[in-house]
């Protein structure tokens, strides 16, 4: 057994639970909708590869 990370319901992590980790249908749903609206976000941090080039002065 284990914590919904929804809930926090005791939920079983085996193939008898068709929605683990969750213990529910509700709390799969709730969790997708959560990513899919952008409350969850996975952080970014900017590589150089982000970074707008160098250009020279007076250049656009």
């Amino acid at each position: 057994m284990i914590p919904c990370p929804r809930c926090g319901a005791q939920a079983p992590y085996a193939p008898e639970n068709p929605w683990r980790p969750f213990c529910s249908e509700r709390c799969r749903v709730i969790d997708l909708g959560n990513w899919a609206s952008e409350t969850y976000r996975v952080p970014v941090v900017p590589g150089p590869s982000d970074t707008p080039p160098d250009t020279e002065p007076g250049e656009k």
